[in-house]
């Protein structure tokens, strides 16, 4: 308990950097908050104003402190642009974000776990040739332009799943699994094949083994010692790939949402970075990290449960 206590208090420091190295770079993006919001008409009384009230006339480390500050209360501020508050900004979209990164590691676990097993048990034959083959076609290709090609197919083609948008699953969840799956394919379709790729080479080294040999000396099953026990020794990298992919489904969220027209949080950032949205950036950028730092020290738990000889 006391390491798991000192892994979460570590966590502080993550997030206390991602936000600042934010905060930082978007100082380099060019244009002017100010002109944003009052329009390129302004006169430079009107901006002058418009800069104070805001606090863009800080020195840099202070603007981030009184944030800061600010987003420990739970405030994360106002945009800029539209006025609403960052955390109903935050709360409208995030659920659509949280579902398409659950939908898209739900498929990269469901293909990856299987096809992954398959190779390592048919290691150096024609059928492990094919699948690590498609492993890295996987991993080259980005995820926009696999969405692009599934919504040309099942949606434009075939009219089978629709292209655009999402639906909550509390509302309907027949409807919200039809929209979901597409996008869900798209952005898992690189995860799967990483998955793939780690558990080969995590199984093949369990499956030769002594503590496998053993089982099969003793007599059990090919498909028990495969399930139950080279699964289970393969399970602590397995694990830590698919939480490693969090990260890069978030980051992935971005260009995903846009093809298939989805309001998430990638959405949201893009669009406050382009308007040098300073408030809505931070605070997705806060949600963001907590999420990617926290399925972190998920996976810090389930080794402990998954191998206890692990402290």
């Amino acid at each position: 308990m006391r390491a798991l206590l000192g892994r979460l208090a570590s966590l502080i420091p993550t997030l206390f950097l991602a936000t600042a190295g934010v905060f930082l770079l978007l100082q380099l993006v060019p244009g002017d908050p100010a002109v944003a919001i009052a329009g390129e008409q302004a006169n430079v009384e009107q901006l002058a104003e418009i800069r104070e009230q805001l606090g863009l006339n800080d020195p840099i480390h202070l603007q981030y402190w009184n944030w800061l500050s600010r987003a420990l209360q739970g405030d994360l501020g106002t945009s800029l642009v539209s006025g609403e508050s960052v955390v109903d900004a935050i709360r409208r979209t995030l659920f659509s974000t949280m579902q398409l990164v659950a939908g898209a590691l739900f498929t990269a676990v469901v293909i990856g776990v299987p096809a992954g097993v398959a190779s390592a048990r048919r290691a150096d034959t024609v059928a492990d040739t094919v699948i690590t083959s498609a492993a890295s076609a996987g991993v080259a290709m980005p995820s926009f332009w696999i969405g692009l090609i599934l919504v040309s197919v099942f949606a434009v083609q075939l009219g089978w799943l629709p292209a655009t948008g999402l639906v909550e699953i509390t509302s309907d969840p027949w409807l919200a699994l039809k929209h979901l799956t597409l996008p869900a394919i798209a952005l898992g379709a690189v995860a799967a094949a990483e998955v793939v790729r780690q558990l080969r080479a995590a199984m093949i080294d369990v499956l030769s083994s002594d503590h496998v040999r053993t089982l099969r000396a003793k007599g059990i099953g090919e498909r028990r010692i495969v399930w139950r026990h080279a699964l289970k020794g393969a399970a602590v990298p397995l694990v830590t790939i698919v939480g490693l992919q969090v990260s890069r489904l978030l980051g992935a969220t971005v260009v995903v949402e846009t093809v298939f027209g989805v309001s998430g949080l990638g959405t949201l950032v893009v669009h406050a970075t382009q308007t040098r949205d300073y408030p809505v950036v931070q605070g997705v950028v806060l949600v963001m990290a907590l999420m990617v730092v926290f399925a972190n020290f998920a996976v810090d738990v389930s080794y402990r449960l998954l191998d206890p000889r692990i402290k």
